[in-house]
């Protein structure tokens, strides 16, 4: 039987890091040495390998933890704060207030910290990312700058993580989740699914273009301290995954970990995600998706273990989040959905990020956390969804409506949305959509005599589980919504939250929130279709 590949569908920056030393890198993540250039190349059409059913994604499972250990144990800079949470270290976050110079800043950094220096402020941001000596404690840094009346908000570079009856192939067979919510019938209040809306998916990348790369794999240890060989300079081939074509609907791209507008998915989880938010549908081929006309904006904010091993020049951390959503907000984006998060210590660029986006009109979903079973700890950007009027955080359930045993709460949950089990349901008990085949792209899982260059043009309809799967369930709802004329962003949060289907305590509960969404009645209950 093939090897089985597991995967945490809620994507994490906020794991407890592991102080492994890299060997034989060409430089430390961050710095100078990161590369990758774009070829021009003869692209093969993808190669799809249909339901790959032994390779399942889901919380807590052997293989995720061991993704997640290994991509911390490629990091020289992660340190472990007082909460727990994993930040990386020569790093400070800071918002001073308006009005002061530069040279005032330079004054104020100076009285927290000796080594700091304060480089060019970066695109899409109104806040600094000042640097100091890595030896340096940040979280004392941080409290001390908040300390200061010139300052807004201080904190460290928190890592954050990674939830009419159509005639595609496999929809009847293994997309429970969709009939769940309703779907079928509102897609026939709703047949436009969104063409007039942009949703932005703030994630790993997206598979959404054919280009051949060049970079180069550094060598590295993994949590168990196994030494793997550089592959040295490798050059890639990427397709776009078909059930998301054409390359038409996919609007302004940008990614934040390579720095540049190609964000290219070295995961997976974004391209998955992508696939449930807006999979092209009855069009006899694959899965469906909830609002198959939206335009796609891929955000890449997330860097997974391929971007370490290709050492990327950024991480997925709070200041690169805020400046993906406000990027999004000023770029368009009706709807962001996050399939990300965190727990530990506040965000208030996070926060204040959020705010900005639904000033401008922009409808958020957050996903809740799969973190139920580990002591159910505060999902810290779920929590300001709560409190933000327009954002809504999401929990996930199982294909019988109950609690999915990952899934987090807390009385900052709001909604809930089929979110998949890998106990009990089997094959059914998984959220389904095209994206890479593990077994190619995951090399690193296996033992160094078997590591080899990953395949990124190869796909297939994986199961997934997590509120990573369950957001984009929302953000797609969300997006017909829109398209029915309900725009402001606190408007769409009360429709979906007025006609969900109660579930658990009578009233809203910290587990379900105010219950599952119901696209029909979400649709039909304004009245704008009868």
């Amino acid at each position: 039987m093939p090897r089985a590949f597991l995967r945490n569908c809620f994507l994490t920056l906020t794991i407890a890091a592991i102080a492994t030393a890299v060997a034989g890198r060409v430089s430390l993540h961050g710095q100078a040495g990161a590369f990758r250039t774009f070829l021009p190349a003869s692209i093969l059409p993808p190669i799809d390998r249909g339901v790959v059913a032994d390779t399942s994604h889901a919380p807590d499972t052997p293989q995720a933890l061991v993704r997640e250990g290994m991509r911390h144990s490629t990091v020289t800079l992660d340190r472990v704060g007082i909460s727990g949470s994993s930040y990386i270290a020569g790093r400070v976050i800071v918002k001073f207030r308006g009005g002061m110079s530069t040279q005032s800043r330079v004054r104020a950094m100076s009285t927290v910290s000796p080594t700091a220096s304060l480089p060019e402020q970066p695109s899409y941001a109104n806040f600094d990312v000042i640097r100091i000596d890595p030896g340096e404690n940040a979280e004392a840094v941080a409290a001390a700058l908040r300390q200061r009346a010139d300052v807004e908000y201080a904190q460290p570079a928190y890592r954050v993580r990674s939830t009419f009856v159509p005639n595609d192939q496999y929809y009847k067979e293994l997309q429970w989740n969709l009939p769940l919510i309703d779907l079928e019938r509102a897609w026939d209040i709703q047949p436009a699914a969104g063409s007039n809306i942009i949703v932005a998916v703030l994630d790993t990348g997206v598979s959404y273009t054919n280009t051949a790369v060049r970079v180069h794999a550094n060598a590295f240890r993994d949590d168990q301290g196994t030494l793997y060989p550089s592959l040295g300079d490798l050059t890639l081939n990427f397709v776009a995954a078909p059930e998301l074509a054409p390359v038409s609907r996919f609007v302004s791209p940008r990614d934040f970990i390579w720095n540049d507008n190609v964000p290219l998915d070295f995961d997976g989880h974004g391209t998955h995600v992508s696939g449930t938010v807006g999979q092209l549908t009855n069009n006899g081929l694959g899965m469906a998706g909830v609002a198959f006309n939206v335009k796609i904006m891929p955000v890449k904010v997330l860097d997974s273990t391929w971007d370490e091993i290709f050492n990327a020049p950024a991480f997925g951390t709070d200041d690169v989040v805020a400046r993906g959503i406000r990027y999004a907000a000023d770029n368009g984006a009706n709807i962001i959905n996050m399939s990300l998060g965190r727990t530990g210590d506040p965000a208030p660029v996070i926060e204040d990020a959020i705010k900005y986006a639904v000033g401008k009109g922009v409808f958020i979903a957050v996903a809740g956390g799969n973190s139920f079973e580990d002591g159910n700890p505060r999902e810290v950007l779920a929590e300001i969804a709560s409190r933000v009027q327009g954002a809504v955080s999401v929990a996930a359930v199982d294909p019988a409506r109950q609690h999915a045993h990952y899934s987090t709460t807390g009385s900052y949950i709001e909604l809930s949305a089929p979110g998949g089990t890998d106990r009990g349901f089997g094959n059914n008990g998984y959220v389904w959509q095209q994206t890479y085949d593990f077994t190619l792209t995951d090399t690193f899982l296996l033992p160094p005599s078997l590591y080899g260059p990953p395949r990124f043009d190869v796909l297939a309809y994986i199961g997934y589980v997590g509120t990573s799967q369950a957001t984009p369930h929302v953000a797609g709802v969300a997006a017909m919504l829109m398209q029915q004329g309900i725009k402001n962003p606190a408007a769409v949060e009360a429709a979906l939250e007025k006609f969900a289907t109660d579930l658990g305590d009578k009233g809203r509960d910290n587990t379900f929130g105010y219950g599952l969404i119901e696209a029909r009645n979400t649709l039909r209950g304004l009245g704008l279709a009868k």
